[in-house]
């Protein structure tokens, strides 16, 4: 992402790069590595932690050494802040002072979204679920878009005809989508390298002239 970030700066563009990853990547070198750089050359860039305070089956706690992510970006010189992932308003909010700080050039900002999964962290059915059955109906109960939903109805009740328009929308959007795959053929393998990869643009190979530079 630091790639991305640095071609809009050269550019002029005024784009901003987002970069999201857990609680988990932020324990890895390459986090480091890419705030550190973002940071030395003022990339227009934000790092998103998605901390849903566990790494696969380890407890955030037990694996990282300050008690929020966000309190590493002092060690970078740039502003960290810890929201509440789970609540729309928040995120939208406070997502406005780092895009401008980046637009501006004035570099990257780390945000950490604290938040929750539901599932577990992959489908291999030989990990144990480290979580509580309490902890997990209190984080339920706080799903973004059930709070957004009641908080919409408490402030603007007349908005209820929208919600149930907007939803029986996406149930139309879910349902055709899903009788789209059902009814289409299996992908083939030539559609494997455009699925998976961008294009690739051709190009002239440099050629070494004639007294060989």
């Amino acid at each position: 992402m630091p790639g991305a970030a640095l071609a809009a700066q050269l550019r002029g563009t005024k784009q901003v790069s987002i970069a999201f990853f857990g609680d988990g990547a932020a324990n890895q070198g390459v986090f480091h590595e890419a705030l550190n750089l973002a940071a030395v050359w003022k990339l227009p860039m934000v790092f998103v932690c998605e901390n849903n305070q566990y790494a696969l089956n380890t407890a955030f706690n037990q694996t990282t050494s300050v008690p929020q992510i966000a309190h590493r970006a002092v060690g970078y010189g740039v502003p960290g802040h810890t929201i509440d992932g789970n609540d729309a308003l928040e995120v939208y909010h406070v997502w406005a002072t780092p895009s401008s700080r980046a637009r501006m050039g004035r570099g990257p900002s780390l945000i950490e979204a604290m938040t929750w999964r539901w599932g577990p962290h992959s489908m291999r059915a030989n990990l144990r679920e480290p979580r509580t059955d309490a902890d997990m109906t209190a984080w339920k109960a706080r799903d973004p878009l059930i709070r957004l939903e009641e908080r919409i109805m408490s402030e603007a009740p007349r908005s209820c005809r929208d919600i149930v328009s907007i939803k029986a929308q996406i149930d139309k959007e879910i349902e055709d989508a899903v009788a789209f795959a059902t009814n289409s053929p299996e992908p083939n393998f030539a559609l494997l390298d455009t699925a998976v990869y961008s294009p690739h643009l051709a190009h002239r190979e440099a050629t070494s002239t004639p007294n060989g530079n």
